[in-house]
């Protein structure tokens, strides 16, 4: 048996309606669904949600997340290999822009703080 949504969003950290919207667009898509039609979430499913949280910092896409979390999951192919590589390297330079805004704010707090 599956992990209802809600118990998953904890889990993940994620709202509801994130898990909802993801599911919608085809980002992560439950592994099944209960006589009812509420969404069943295995662990597999959540270690891809919890990729996909872990890309939003990055601002990277749903359709780059998609495309990212389905090479991941067929890494030996060749056209997997190059999206990795290419999201990759994509990662590291949003993360070096990411660390340059955190120091601009760490230096606009210390400003304030010195006011």
């Amino acid at each position: 048996m599956g992990m209802k949504i809600g118990e998953v969003a904890e889990r993940t950290g994620l709202s509801i309606r994130s898990l909802r919207h993801y599911d919608e667009v085809g980002v992560v898509s439950p592994s099944g669904k209960t006589p009812g039609g509420f969404r069943l979430y295995s662990e597999r499913d959540v270690e891809r949600i919890l990729l996909v949280r872990r890309m939003k910092p990055l601002q990277f896409t749903l359709e780059e997340m998609k495309g990212f979390l389905d090479a991941a999951e067929h890494p030996g192919s060749p056209a997997a290999r190059a999206t990795i590589e290419r999201v990759h390297d994509d990662a590291r330079t949003r993360l070096a822009k990411l660390r340059q805004r955190v120091s601009y704010a760490e230096e606009f707090l210390d400003i304030i703080e010195g006011l």
